[in-house]
């Protein structure tokens, strides 16, 4: 029972002496946005950050159209560890997408040669080739689509996109083909991190071959001078766009300005494929995001390292109740220019007392950070200071502590119990002892 007791005591001490560790972590905060919204969902984030600055219907799952081959890009180029690896253009291949009415973006000219992985990925990418995407999933499939659309889900789920599902690499209409812009946004953040995926998304025009006269060609006019027209938005430096009836117009784009950059994905725009000229309305919105972004929003650091945040009580401490606490470093974060700092509101995540002793620097709990009651930030909270720990005071309050403790008082309980029914057994034996020595009287 004494080793019992003793174990409590160090469970119980531990318990108290641990701090709680967190990491800054950034949230989602929608400023307030004076552009024309065509997208029925629509996302911005800094990248710089990963700070969400706007966000609308990002969670509503939609078709991607071929925005799917993003993904289609993310398992072509972690499968080849070399790019220039020949990859054969198999007749049945572009047959195969002929039949099933899909489009070829001029992998078809070299049936019977070969194209490297590197080309295969350009013409993915920039004309958006369906006879691409056929040729890559057949030859990491072995000839199985369907193989290859089980690594695009469960590369899906291994990134977190919950809300995510493929059931082709070209993004054809499918009803359980969809996806979300915060999941783009996931999906698309891990394929820049790839080899090429920025430098293939920002080019215009590829040549496979030297000897080539026709190159593959962006479709994405936002980063094309020569062919964008209006569309053309000198900050952009990618990503991809796509177009189905069920669709709409859908754009997941980058722009960097200035030494800031976002991402902004657009789903659902409208498109009436029976008109012939219909708007690119996702990049005249991204365009349009992109300036107010650069030129509404900036970073600033609202909180510093030196701020004092809030005072917490501290037991067992020598001469002091409480400690005071400061975030572990400045908290930089994306706001509206000219914000006030009225509008910006700490708020610890935790009120618990802590246990001496405590160094300076120590991680005692997280702080939320608002602006004008939205949450949009954590931050961690240390101690400003050394705190030592008092024995008498620690020593007390752990006896406390176990002479209270549940365990405690029910093992106190059972010993009562046992000894209950020690006594009672006890005197029963007795009781019969004395009736056994009890000599009996002959008649």
């Amino acid at each position: 029972m004494r080793r019992t007791f003793r174990w409590i005591a160090v469970v119980l001490a531990l318990m108290i002496l641990v701090p709680c560790a967190c990491t800054v972590s950034t949230g989602a905060l929608s400023f307030e946005c004076d552009v024309e919204q065509y997208s029925d969902s629509l996302l911005m984030v800094n990248l710089d950050t990963g700070m969400e600055v706007f966000a609308k219907e990002a969670d509503t799952k939609r078709y991607p159209s071929s925005l799917t081959k993003i993904m289609t890009y993310i398992i072509a180029a972690e499968f080849f560890d070399d790019y220039q690896t020949q990859i054969p253009i198999r007749q049945t291949c572009i047959d195969n997408v002929i039949n099933q009415g899909l489009s070829c973006s001029g992998v078809d000219w070299y049936i019977g040669e070969s194209l490297t992985v590197e080309n295969l990925l350009y013409a993915l990418m920039l004309p958006t080739g369906d006879d691409a995407a056929m040729v890559l999933a057949d030859y990491i499939g072995e000839g199985n689509i369907a193989t290859f659309v089980d690594k695009m889900n469960a590369k899906a789920e291994e990134l977190g996109c919950k809300d995510t599902h493929f059931t082709n690499p070209f993004g054809t209409h499918d009803d359980d083909h969809y996806t979300t812009a915060h999941d783009l946004y996931t999906i698309t953040r891990h394929a820049m991190g790839l080899p090429l995926f920025s430098k293939i998304c920002n080019t215009t025009t590829y040549y496979a071959k030297e000897n080539d006269d026709v190159p593959f060609i962006t479709s994405n006019w936002l980063i094309d001078s020569a062919r964008g027209g209006d569309y053309y938005y000198v900050y952009a430096t990618g990503v991809k766009n796509a177009t189905s009836s069920q669709a709409g117009r859908c754009l997941v784009s980058t722009a960097v300005y200035d030494g800031y950059s976002y991402m902004c994905i657009g789903l659902h725009a409208p498109y009436d494929e029976s008109k012939e000229e219909n708007e690119q309305y996702c990049m005249l919105e991204a365009a349009d995001m992109f300036r107010w972004a650069f030129l509404n929003l900036s970073f600033v650091t609202p909180v510093t390292k030196d701020t004092p945040v809030c005072e917490q009580k501290i037991d067992h401490a020598w001469d002091t109740k409480s400690i005071l606490l400061v975030p572990q470093s400045d908290c930089n974060v994306i706001l509206p220019q000219g914000y006030s700092k009225g509008d910006i509101r700490i708020s610890p995540d935790s009120t618990d007392a802590i246990s001496a002793p405590v160094k300076k620097g120590d991680i005692i709990t997280t702080a939320t950070v608002y602006y004008k009651n939205e949450p949009f930030t954590q931050i961690n909270l240390v101690a400003n200071e050394d705190i030592g720990v008092s024995p008498i005071l620690y020593t007390t309050d752990a006896i406390r502590g176990v002479l209270t403790s549940p365990w405690f008082l029910m093992a106190v309980g059972l010993v009562v119990i046992l000894f209950i029914i020690y006594v009672s057994v006890s005197s029963s034996y007795a009781k019969k002892r004395k009736r056994d020595k009890t000599p009996k009287t002959r008649k």
